[in-house]
């Protein structure tokens, strides 16, 4: 995850300077890392899927990681409007740095309609934030507060392959167009971690150092409106790992217990060789 992140300089990677017809230059938040962390991927992807529709919200981003974004290069971004319509339009999103592809996004959005059926899961009994201890080094305008006693980056400490986190984003008011991308941005730091918790011996500090991972595909869905500065919950499990890869899912509460968003991860995790 992005540590020490501030609320501006991830907000201002989301300001997209157009370069011309449907192209726009980005640039990356500042958080000390050897490449971009994929969730500024997929919170820009999510700005710029919105643009061909910005009465519309996006309802699903599906996003492939083709290759790792370098933090020291600015970001080329290309829209390609596919649709718009009453009720749906969707686009498809390309990240680029050079002649290099990093990321390609398909963007679904949709306006809001009245419900013809309804229901949701229950958000189950699990401490609220106020009960859980801040993440140790997390820090920044990212508040990160993990419920239970978990420790992801610890190879000794085993447990399911589940794990609950609380989030929320600190440091200013956040523009209601910012809302959903900030929380896709969140949903990228914890799935891998989830993954490991079964096997002793790996944990995601070994991450880049004796373990290579990386996320292979993101997709989230968004259900309700949600707000990214106030606490809202991750709830992770990871139902298969093996061949290298792993699997995982989740879905996103309010503390209301409202169902919010869900999501979905395909992520590479293996020895260095």
């Amino acid at each position: 995850m992005a540590d020490g992140l501030s609320l501006d300089s991830l907000v201002e990677s989301l300001r997209l300077t157009e370069t011309g017809p449907n192209t726009y230059a980005a640039n990356n938040a500042v958080s000390g890392h050897q490449v971009v962390f994929g969730g500024q991927l997929l919170a820009q992807s999510i700005v710029a899927g919105s643009l061909v529709d910005p009465e519309k919200s996006v309802k699903t981003l599906h996003t492939i990681f083709a290759r790792g974004a370098s933090p020291d290069a600015p970001l080329e971004i290309t829209v390609e409007p596919l649709h718009s319509g009453r009720s749906f339009a969707s686009s498809s999103v390309t990240i680029s740095q050079g002649d290099r592809l990093c990321v390609r996004s398909s963007v679904l959005l949709s306006a809001d309609e009245p419900d013809t059926i309804r229901h949701a899961v229950p958000a189950g009994d699990v401490p609220g934030p106020d009960q859980c201890p801040p993440m140790g080094g997390s820090g920044g305008d990212w508040e990160v507060r993990m419920v239970g006693d978990v420790d992801i980056d610890d190879p000794s400490l085993v447990g399911p392959a589940e794990l609950d986190v609380w989030n929320r984003f600190t440091g200013g008011e956040i523009a209601p167009e910012h809302d959903q991308a900030l929380v896709a941005f969140a949903t990228d730091g914890f799935l891998i971690g989830t993954a490991m918790r079964p096997h002793e011996g790996v944990g995601q500090a070994q991450a880049h150092v004796t373990l290579a991972t990386g996320v292979i595909s993101h997709t989230i869905t968004f259900h309700e409106p949600v707000r990214a500065g106030e606490w809202f919950r991750l709830s992770h499990t990871s139902p298969y790992a093996g061949h290298g890869r792993s699997y995982g899912r989740a879905d996103i509460f309010n503390t209301s217990g409202d169902l919010v968003a869900s999501f979905v991860q395909d992520a590479m995790i293996r020895r260095n060789s």
